[in-house]
């Protein structure tokens, strides 16, 4: 490993805006990040609909970003932070893999710059806020019928999903049903990865709602005015972590929110300070295209005034013989036939970014159990499709196995241009939002909704 500030000079990051944690991590100061400069070219990393392991994305992006340094290009990455909970579940790390890895990945997977702790520490001290506004508000009239919000824990841990607070006696607060999530499924850890700066951050928490007063009107973390408590605990938290690849790219590792619970991209400053000093900026979203892809656009280029110039679709031999109808404990046999029919799979993911009209390259990510004549059917198939494609090696063969889809990525951003249309307009009604992911996402006829549903949504 270089030092942090070697690798922050071959980007041009003002070294005396880091904030060192050691050698071989830092922090770079949010403030110095300005919108106003040029920008590079936005990469977005998805994938078709992965098996449990996952299809590879942070390593194909790691690999990605390699690849385009080799050939000349000046590359920065922007990457979720891992969370405790997957790093020791069947997941692991997040990090990458083999050659293709972010370091020093031991504290990376780990605790880091200690940003899941201070979002763990914000949260629960919210809730400690507003368990004590609630025992003092007793017989008043103010007190809340009922609290949403939750503790975290950044570990898996299902024992404490739900737990009852406040036993033996007035002395320790009132009895209540509540649960522990995880630190990523927090909103603050959501709320924070879509700030541009503390004030945004400060005016985002303050809108978070807490529960509901006995008269069924809302409670929110302005009414209990601890917005400028939580935002201090957070201040450093904001600010987007440096570190590097096996091969001394630098990358942005800042913030993980689940893109099954929120948007599941990293947080938005991260990716700004990749675009402001990179000439190409490569960043992932959670899932496949269908979920972490659509919420990117949805959400994260909305807010941030982002366009991709290209989206690549990691796809995977194991992930199309599962799709085309092999088991699970199969997927690493040979099945041609199964290979091939799992590439409808494929042809779904491709249309939804051309229907947000993000250009593609599909990076056929090898594993060792693939063989060359699967990685031969797959660039056919891509061929017949006019899909521009390459096998990605990078896990093996660091940016030498990468290099041409690099080169493939660079032709395709130079040849066409994105056009970005967003799944639904922001005026639409939640309805009709639902009923235009449902449809142009998922593939669905229409929606129909409970009455449960009909009257949340009132």
């Amino acid at each position: 490993m270089k030092p942090i500030q070697d690798i922050a000079r071959t980007a041009g990051i003002p070294t005396d805006r880091l904030i060192q944690y050691g050698n071989f991590k830092a922090k770079l100061d949010h403030a110095a990040l300005d919108p106003s400069l040029p920008t590079g070219k936005l990469v977005l990393v998805t994938s078709i609909t992965p098996t449990r392991a996952g299809n590879g994305k942070t390593t194909t992006s790691i690999g990605l970003a390699d690849g385009l340094r080799s050939i000349g290009k000046r590359a920065v990455l922007a990457l979720r932070e891992p969370s405790l909970g997957p790093v020791f579940g069947m997941k692991g790390g997040a990090t990458g893999g083999g050659k293709s890895s972010v370091v020093p990945s031991e504290d990376i997977n780990l605790h880091f710059n200690g940003d899941f702790h201070a979002i763990s520490a914000a949260n629960n001290t919210l809730s400690a806020l507003l368990d004590n506004y609630n025992y003092n508000k007793q017989g008043t009239g103010q007190q809340l019928s009922e609290i949403t919000w939750k503790r975290v824990l950044d570990v898996n841990d299902r024992s404490l999903r739900h737990v009852i607070t406040g036993l033996r006696g007035s002395a320790n607060g009132i009895p209540g049903e509540t649960g522990f999530d995880i630190t990523p499924a927090s909103e603050l850890m959501a709320i924070l990865c879509l700030s541009t700066s503390l004030d945004d951050l400060k005016n985002r928490i303050e809108h978070i709602l807490l529960g509901y007063r006995e008269d069924g009107t809302p409670f929110t973390v302005h009414e209990l005015g601890v917005a400028g408590a939580i935002t201090a605990i957070l201040k450093d938290a904001l600010s987007p972590n440096l570190v590097q690849t096996l091969e001394g790219t630098p990358a942005f590792v800042h913030g993980g929110p689940f893109a099954n619970i929120a948007h599941g991209c990293n947080s938005l400053l991260a990716t700004r300070a990749a675009l402001q000093f990179g000439e190409f900026a490569v960043t992932e979203a959670g899932f496949g295209s269908d979920l972490g892809a659509e919420k990117f656009v949805d959400i994260k280029c909305r807010v941030g005034g982002l366009t991709p110039a290209v989206a690549v679709v990691v796809v995977t031999a194991q992930s199309l013989k599962l799709h085309g109808g092999v088991a699970q404990v199969d997927i690493k046999k040979p099945n041609r036939t199964a290979l091939l029919a799992g590439m409808k799979n494929m042809d779904h993911h491709l249309d939804i970014l051309r229907g947000m009209g993000i250009p593609v390259v599909v990076a056929l990510n090898r594993f060792d159990s693939d063989s060359s004549e699967e990685m031969q059917d797959m660039l056919e198939a891509c061929a017949s499709r006019n899909v521009p494609a390459a096998v990605n090696e990078a896990f093996a063969r660091g940016s030498a196995g990468s290099a041409d889809l690099a080169r493939v990525v660079v032709e395709v951003t130079e040849k066409q241009s994105a056009q970005l249309k967003p799944v639904y307009d922001l005026e639409d009604s939640i309805p009709k939002k639902l009923e235009k992911v449902a449809m142009q996402v998922y593939g669905a006829k229409g929606i129909k909704m409970s009455k449960k549903a009909e009257r949340a949504l009132k």
